[in-house]
């Protein structure tokens, strides 16, 4: 464009300067164009405002954009859930903790001098007895079930429980008191989950050691100072079962033929 070509020439001839830096610019003679100096001023203002916008907001915290702070560490904390308690186990006997329970049985003031007397072996030096551990009443050391039976049929005839008693205190110097005691024909004691189940066999008349009519299942839990009775269940057995098989009916003789007369 000529008026273009022309101003140019004249403004470097001219020496004029373009915002008093000396440097040399166009002169426009025509409107200003929509890209123009007036979009640039308003881009250059808008541009201003938001640097002034930005600065102000890094001003007031030193975080950046955040102008609340840094996040309490208690709030952060309150949305993590808290683990569930353990649940309590049932301490484990160590080898070496483990007790004598023939030691137990003869140390025990509480059973009779006859029950001592036939406590003895059954071969060489194995007795018919067994022994139980686990936490019936609450005490730091694993409570002990015993159970004595005979050698022959291994039916249980007396059901003992030793917990560990205070220091300086015991049967016979074990370091073991007796809890529970149960002394009759065909009884036995087991642990449940904290409970101590023991188990009658009864026997009606004419009924063999083996088979016994039924049997009565007691439970019993730890109350403060001793064992209270908790539940009971009465089974009965089905009749039919170790019972003899009845004997084979003869079979019938054949008569002999006649002839014919």
């Amino acid at each position: 464009m000529r008026g273009l070509d022309e101003g140019d020439a004249a403004g470097r001839a001219g020496g004029g300067s373009h915002g008093g830096t000396g440097a040399p610019g166009p002169v426009r003679t025509g409107p200003p164009r929509a890209g123009g100096p007036r979009a640039a001023g308003v881009a250059a203002v808008a541009g201003l405002a938001a640097a002034g916008l930005f600065m102000a907001a890094c001003s007031t915290g030193g975080t950046g954009s955040r102008d609340e702070g840094a996040a309490r560490p208690d709030a952060s904390a309150a949305t993590v859930p808290t683990p569930p308690a353990a649940a309590a186990v049932s301490p484990r006997p160590k080898e070496d903790a483990r007790v004598d329970p023939i030691a137990l049985l003869k140390a025990d003031p509480k059973i009779d001098d006859r029950m001592k007397d036939d406590l003895k072996p059954c071969v060489a030096d194995a007795y018919p007895v067994d022994t139980s551990y686990g936490n019936l009443t609450g005490g730091a050391e694993p409570d002990v079930v015993v159970n004595v039976m005979t050698c022959g049929d291994a039916v249980g005839i007396g059901t003992y429980v030793y917990r560990r008693a205070p220091a300086g205190s015991g049967t016979g110097g074990t370091g073991y008191e007796n809890v529970f005691t149960a002394e009759e024909a065909a009884v036995y004691g087991t642990i449940d989950r904290g409970d101590l189940i023991v188990t009658k066999q009864v026997y009606a008349k004419g009924d063999s050691v083996a088979y016994p009519s039924g049997e009565d299942v007691l439970t019993y839990r730890w109350a403060g100072t001793r064992f209270t009775q908790h539940d009971w269940v009465h089974n009965e057995y089905s009749r039919a079962v170790g019972d003899e098989e009845p004997a084979a009916e003869a079979e019938p003789v054949p008569r002999p033929s006649v002839p014919a007369g």
